[in-house]
C-alpha cells in the first residue's frame, strides 16, 4: 500500500471547499458502537495528556468496559429517528451554509471522531474538483482538546496527500460580532427570567495553566452576551461541565452548582451551552435531562434549558460571514 493517498485527476475548473468539523458521535446508541468511538476519542493525546504506556491499559481494561454501556444508555435517551442529534444538526447546518455561498464553493461536514471522517470528507471534496479548503472548527472558543484535535486531523491528512490542497483554518470565533448577536437574540427569545448560567465544556486546570486560552475565551463570550442582554455580574454565572477523572478542572463545575444554588436562594435558572453550536449528548442528556433532575432534586423550582443555535437563521448568517471573511482572495 503506497504511503501517499491516490489522487483524482486535477479539475480544469477547480473549486473551493469548506470543511465544518465537530466532535463526533457513535454510529448507534449501543455499547458495541460506543466502544470504538470512545477508544478513538480517549486515545487522543489532545484529550488525555498521558503517556500511552500509562493510559492505554487503564482505558482498555477499565474505562471502556465500564463506560461504553453507560454512554450507550445516555445516547439512547436522546437518539432521534434520523440518528445522532449532532450529526442531524450538523448536516442541516451544512445545507444551510451551502445555500448561502457561491456555486463554486462546496461544503462538507466531518467529525474528529467517528463518521463522517475528515479523511472521507476531504477525499469527497477533492473528487469534486476542490483544490483549496477552509477548515472550520465548529467550537466557538478554542480549546486544544476540541479545536486543536479537530484541526490535527486535517493536518495529518495533509501529510498523506500526494497532491496537497491549499489550506486555511478557522480556529475560533468566540467574539465574532455575528455569533455574539445571534447567541444574544437566541437567549433573549428562550429566556424565562431565571438566573442565567453559561455552561461551557470544562478542561483540566493544568491545561489552562500551561497556556490553553479556553476559559478566558469562554468568559469573554459570556461577558459580551451578558452586556447585550443588560445583565449585571450577579445576574449570570459562568460554569464548566463534563468533568472527567480525578485531576482538578477549571471551576466552578456546573453539576456542583445544580446542588448548591437552591440552598443559596437561586431556585429558577435558565441555562445555555455556548461552546456547542449543535445540540449533542453533552447538552441534551448531561444538561437538559440529568442536569434538570439534579437541580430539581436539590430544591430548584424551574429549570429552563435553552437549546443550542442549531438551525437558527441569524447564527447561520453569522457562520456564512465567518466563512466568507476567511475565503477572501480565494473567491
Amino acid at each position: 500500500m503506497p504511503y501517499f493517498y491516490p489522487e483524482p485527476k486535477p479539475s480544469q475548473h477547480p473549486k473551493t471547499g469548506v470543511l465544518l468539523i465537530n466532535l463526533g458521535s457513535p454510529s448507534a446508541p449501543t455499547a458495541a458502537a460506543l466502544r470504538p468511538y470512545l477508544r478513538d476519542f480517549l486515545s487522543d493525546t489532545r484529550v488525555i495528556e498521558l503517556p500511552r504506556w500509562k493510559w492505554q491499559p487503564i482505558l482498555r481494561g477499565i474505562i471502556l468496559p465500564l463506560r461504553s454501556p453507560k454512554s450507550a444508555h445516555a445516547y439512547r435517551q436522546i437518539w432521534q429517528a434520523e440518528g445522532s442529534p449532532l450529526i442531524v444538526h450538523s448536516e442541516r447546518q451544512r445545507k444551510a451554509l451551502q445555500s448561502r455561498l457561491p456555486e463554486n464553493v462546496l461544503v462538507e461536514c466531518a467529525m474528529t471522531y467517528g463518521e463522517p471522517s475528515v479523511r472521507n470528507a476531504v477525499r469527497s471534496l477533492k473528487e469534486q474538483g476542490v483544490n483549496q479548503i477552509l477548515a472550520v472548527s465548529m467550537f466557538p472558543q478554542y480549546a486544544a482538546s476540541c479545536s486543536g484535535a479537530a484541526l490535527d486531523k486535517v493536518f495529518r491528512d495533509m501529510l498523506r496527500q500526494r497532491n496537497q490542497v491549499s489550506l486555511r483554518t478557522v480556529t475560533r470565533f468566540y467574539n465574532h460580532a455575528g455569533y455574539i448577536r445571534a447567541l444574544t437574540e437566541h437567549i433573549r427569545r428562550h429566556r424565562k427570567g431565571g438566573h442565567l448560567i453559561f455552561s461551557f465544556h470544562g478542561i483540566p486546570q493544568r491545561q489552562y495553566d500551561l497556556g490553553d486560552p479556553y476559559p478566558d475565551e469562554c468568559r469573554e463570550t459570556a461577558a459580551l452576551v451578558a452586556a447585550k442582554l443588560g445583565l449585571s455580574e450577579r445576574d449570570y454565572t459562568v460554569a464548566y461541565q463534563s468533568r472527567f477523572g480525578n485531576d482538578p478542572w477549571v471551576e466552578p463545575c456546573t453539576q456542583d452548582l445544580f446542588d448548591r444554588l437552591p440552598a443559596q436562594g437561586i431556585k429558577n435558572i435558565d441555562i445555555v451551552c455556548p461552546c456547542f453550536v449543535a445540540d449533542c449528548i453533552e447538552t441534551l442528556e448531561e444538561i437538559a435531562d440529568s442536569g434538570r433532575a439534579q437541580f430539581l432534586q436539590a430544591g430548584g423550582e424551574s429549570f429552563n434549558y435553552i437549546p443550542c443555535l442549531n438551525s437558527d437563521e441569524q447564527w447561520l448568517d453569522a457562520l456564512s460571514d465567518i466563512v466568507q471573511t476567511h475565503l477572501q482572495g480565494w473567491l
